[in-house]
Formats: structure tokens, sequence, C-alpha cells
């Protein structure tokens, strides 16, 4: 099933460029983009989770006594 979508020119003209090859319809271009996406998020929130267990032991590791005298050198 098809629909009908508005796009502005210049949406239309960055999708040409961005062609893999001269036919390629915008339909699988932005199949394409949207699959890029969704990897691109599922990484973010991959690097989201390793950053969250990695700031306890950060934490762990520069909030001690030790760091606060070399600050008063």
């Amino acid at each position: 099933m098809n629909t009908t979508i508005q796009l502005d020119k210049s949406v239309v003209n960055a999708l040409k460029e961005v062609r893999t090859y001269p036919r390629q319809t915008y339909n699988e271009i932005i199949k394409e983009m949207v699959k890029v996406f969704r990897s691109m998020k599922k990484r973010n929130q991959y690097d989201e989770f390793l950053h969250k267990i990695q700031q306890v032991k950060m934490k762990e590791l520069w909030d001690n006594k030790e760091d606060e005298v070399w600050e008063n050198a």
C-alpha cells in the first residue's frame, strides 16, 4: 500500500544527493535511513548504559583525599 507525503524541495534535493545509484527510489533511501537511525539509537542506548556503569568506578577513583591534596599543592 502506498501513501503520499509532502516534502520540502530541500529534502527532495538532499534525497537525490544521497542516492547510491541513479534509479534508487526515495522509498529505498528512506528505508535505509530508518535502518541506520535505529542502529544508531540502539548503539547510543548501549553507550549510555556503559557510561552509567563507569560513573560509579570513576567516582571511586577520582573522589579521594590523595587527589584533593594535589589540587592544593
